[in-house]
């Protein structure tokens, strides 16, 4: 296995719970961060890293996650604009060497890649894959 890596997620909806237990299974040391205790719910049994209830806007809630020991941020909120001022703390103040940001408005893409986000835009790729998919059908 690849080096084991500490990794915070913000935001514990489908999405983040997937994203979390996967990670978790394949070795990672994991920490997931949600204001609504419930969808800790979510994860997967296997799940051996650990949640903490809280709004990551909170400073005093980032530093709980310890989040200026991650390897890695992966901020994926339903909200973006909590995914990106995170996203931009977790770099500017935690240095995170790793920030990988949801969005879901893709025309705001471009504007958070030149603050040196790594961005992704789920809106953006599942567009794509239908595209393609009603492409290989009628082709």
């Amino acid at each position: 296995m690849a080096k084991s890596l500490y990794i915070t997620v913000l935001g514990c909806g489908r999405l983040g719970s997937i994203l979390a237990s996967d990670l978790s299974q394949q070795g990672h040391n994991l920490v997931i961060i949600d204001q609504d205790k419930s969808t800790f719910a979510h994860l997967q049994a296997e799940f051996s890293g650990f949640t903490l209830r809280g709004d990551a806007a909170e400073m005093q809630v980032l530093e709980e996650a310890k989040l200026d020991k991650a390897d890695c941020l992966i901020a994926v909120t339903g909200k973006d604009n909590l995914n990106i001022m995170v996203s931009q703390l977790a770099k500017a103040v935690f240095n995170v060497p790793l920030v990988l940001t949801r969005i879901l408005d893709p025309a705001r893409e471009e504007i958070y890649q030149k603050l040196g986000l790594t961005i992704i835009s789920t809106t953006k790729i599942s567009a794509q894959a239908f595209l393609q998919k009603l492409e290989q059908i009628s082709s």
